[in-house]
């Protein structure tokens, strides 16, 4: 009776065997292979893409590569110092200065208006939509757009003439190759100031609301919150902008190329690398002006990284 007893209490409380299979399932085991699919899927493109037509474009600097014959003698770094010597290529590093200068500006102005719209303001999120809003128009069309505006009689001559600024006859500001690129200069700002706006103001917005609440407790003004809660807080975003304002400024082309076809004194370095390879047939010092702004990007990454260490304090 016993024994009995006793097999009946195991069958009770000894659960069924569970199949191979709704065991995986219920450990949430499947088969090895598949987190490798799906990232060899995303690798696949990106050598596809990225790795090999980097390696191809090593390859062609080296070369006298023309672009349309099946020979590619090789040449060595001769490519390289017709890049560093003949003028034409080299002046246009002075252009990409303008750039330069005027992406600080626009960073400081993102600056500003991102502390300025973190705090209470009236209409903040409307003045949010109308500095991030060049940002999502086409380049194109921007070009498109400023080139009514500082056309001679345009709009900007309509508007100086009207505030009465200066006299008549106004510069040309795409004509003349003293402001050109100063006007230029001055349409990108416009545009990707709302790209640093926005990442700025995600930065101080994450931003604990006690420190502010204390910091106004011992009476700070809002430039003490600025250099003492929001610029430290957010370095790793201020660096992530000049590696971006440095590689933007050498790799300028929609706005010049649109408005001036690089006229004036307004090629940059990324239009003289497009009518070398396209319609000179100078693939190979095409393609070494592209691994020379490759590498300084680099190089710009690699002082970012040193100057701004990550959270942990860590250096590359």
């Amino acid at each position: 009776m016993t024994d009995v007893t006793d097999a009946a209490r195991a069958t009770t409380l000894e659960p069924a065997p569970t199949p191979p299979a709704r065991r995986r399932r219920r450990t949430g085991r499947g088969w090895p292979a598949t987190p490798y699919l799906f990232v060899a899927a995303a690798v696949a493109l990106l050598l596809v893409f990225t790795y090999v037509p980097v390696v191809n474009m090593f390859w062609y600097s080296l070369t006298d590569w023309d672009g349309l014959s099946k020979t590619k003698d090789f040449v060595g770094l001769d490519n390289y110092v017709e890049v560093f010597t003949r003028k034409d290529i080299f002046a246009v590093f002075f252009v990409s200065l303008y750039y330069f200068v005027a992406s600080f500006v626009q960073i400081a102005l993102a600056l500003y208006f991102a502390t300025l719209l973190t705090f209470s303001t009236r209409f903040r999120n409307f003045f949010k939509g109308v500095i991030f809003f060049p940002y999502l128009i086409n380049g194109v069309a921007i070009g498109l757009i400023f080139l009514f505006f500082f056309q001679p009689g345009g709009t900007l001559d309509s508007v100086l003439h009207a505030f009465h600024v200066g006299h008549a006859p106004y510069p040309l500001w795409l004509g003349d190759p003293d402001i050109a690129n100063v006007s230029l200069a001055g349409v990108s700002v416009w545009r990707y100031l709302g790209l640093n706006f926005v990442l700025f103001l995600g930065a101080m917005q994450s931003i604990s609301g006690e420190l502010y609440e204390a910091a106004e407790l011992d009476g700070a003004t809002r430039w003490h919150e600025f250099r003492y809660i929001i610029a430290p807080s957010i370095r790793p975003i201020i660096g992530l902008s000049v590696i971006l304002a440095i590689a933007g400024s050498l790799s300028v082309f929609e706005i010049p190329f649109i408005m001036t076809q690089g006229a004036n004194g307004t090629t940059t370095f990324v239009i003289k690398t497009v009518k070398l390879a396209f319609t000179f047939n100078k693939f190979g010092l095409a393609s070494a002006m592209a691994v020379v702004l490759l590498l300084i990007v680099l190089v710009v990454t690699a002082i970012q990284r040193w100057v701004f260490p990550d959270e942990k304090g860590g250096r590359p």
